[in-house]
């Protein structure tokens, strides 16, 4: 299990309880995370999970590949720590994790 934090673009923080395996998008929909719209399911085919992860995270999360780059391209507001959540496994390394979500584009 990671703690996982999940910041909305107004600040608030909600905190919930992830299961190693799981991806990031699963986690904020099983947590009603708003923000996450995973139209695709996880299929790294929408960008609908888009996230931004918190700098101290970033280093710690192995890079994008080129279908999630490809796909991090559609994105409005696209930064350098942009992720799609369904391509992020959760692990207990990853406890404490913060990401920050956009304000709701779809």
């Amino acid at each position: 299990m990671a703690l996982v934090k999940f910041v909305n673009h107004d600040g608030v923080v909600r905190e919930v309880d992830a299961a190693s395996g799981s991806s990031l998008m699963q986690v904020a929909l099983d947590n009603s995370i708003d923000e996450i719209v995973a139209e695709c399911g996880g299929a790294c085919s929408c960008a609908t999970c888009h996230c931004y992860v918190d700098d101290a995270w970033v280093s710690k999360l192995p890079p994008a590949d080129p279908i999630e780059t490809s796909m991090l391209d559609c994105v409005l507001e696209q930064k350098d720590n942009s992720r799609l959540s369904c391509q992020i496994i959760v692990s207990d390394d990853l406890d404490g994790l913060t990401v920050h979500l956009p304000a709701a584009q779809y």
